[in-house]
């Protein structure tokens, strides 16, 4: 209950901030139509009006929480105007992503702790790529699959794969370097091979560090997987929701699309939260 109320307290000033902040930035239209049919506008007045507009610059909390009502409990969840629909488009390019990156992640990171060459090497460019930005980048990947014949899910996968490797690499490298030199030495007093000092120590070693690295990477993932539907003119998938909306002007429609983005991004690293609370207590570690 104690972990709750801060939580709780942080979400309300959220929500007072964001109902306070739609009332000057929707009011120059509420004036603009109370000046056409000559009403002066009360206080009172100017608040509702500025948070019950079709089209506002910044909708009001409830005006997306009816959308998100609308368009999840009130849609079947194979239509395509379904939030519940499109959240599934662009979470199925996010897992494979999720999991393209991971491994790669890992396999580098695995490479550059034991060659040095790669260490020296490979690292550099680990970091410089993300130097590069993904807006930039992703409609290169795209064009480039598409030539030779890729096209769909992938290539979505393939741009939130760029952006979720990096945190696992950067993770996985620090956690196998985590053991201490005695902790190592005395590996080698057990004659131990350095396939057995990976398993029984620096993997093991790795765990926290891993999963830190995965949360990121999972939001790092989801983040790919939206920017890669938008150069592509998507008509299903979250981007694409943020396509239309402002295409239309449909602001309420953004909205709704970013809070589910956040809340499908919570949900997912939650779970990636309780597997490391399980995996790490049956491996007798603090968690």
């Amino acid at each position: 209950m104690r972990s709750i109320i801060p939580v709780l307290t942080v979400v309300a000033a959220i929500m007072a901030l964001w109902y306070a902040a739609a009332v000057p930035m929707n009011a120059p239209w509420a004036y603009d139509v109370a000046k056409r049919a000559d009403i002066e506008l009360t206080f009172t007045d100017l608040v509702a009006a500025t948070w019950s507009q079709d089209k506002p610059k910044l909708p009001a909390p409830h005006q997306v929480g009816v959308e998100l009502w609308e368009t999840t409990v009130q849609k079947n969840i194979t239509s395509k105007r379904s939030l519940v629909y499109h959240a599934w488009i662009t979470l199925s390019a996010t897992l494979l992503g999720f999991g393209m990156g991971t491994v790669l992640g890992i396999m580098l990171a695995v490479g550059i702790v034991y060659n040095r060459v790669m260490d020296m090497s490979v690292m550099p460019w680990v970091i410089a790529s993300q130097t590069i930005p993904i807006l930039a980048l992703a409609p290169m990947i795209i064009v480039v699959l598409n030539a030779v014949g890729i096209s769909g899910l992938l290539p979505k996968a393939v741009i939130s794969m760029y952006l979720s490797f990096f945190p696992v690499v950067v993770g996985m490298v620090k956690g196998l370097r985590s053991p201490e030199v005695m902790q190592l030495d005395q590996m080698h007093t057990w004659n131990a091979s350095a396939s057995q000092t990976f398993w029984k120590l620096r993997l093991p070693a790795s765990m926290p560090y891993l999963f830190t690295s995965l949360k990121v990477a999972m939001a790092a993932s989801l983040v790919g997987a939206i920017v890669g539907e938008l150069p592509t003119g998507a008509i299903s998938g979250l981007g694409a929701r943020l396509l239309a909306g402002s295409y239309y002007g449909q602001t309420i429609q953004i909205w709704s699309a970013l809070v589910m983005a956040a809340a499908l991004a919570a949900v997912m690293v939650a779970l990636i939260g309780l597997i490391q609370r399980i995996v790490l207590k049956r491996m007798g570690m603090a968690t």
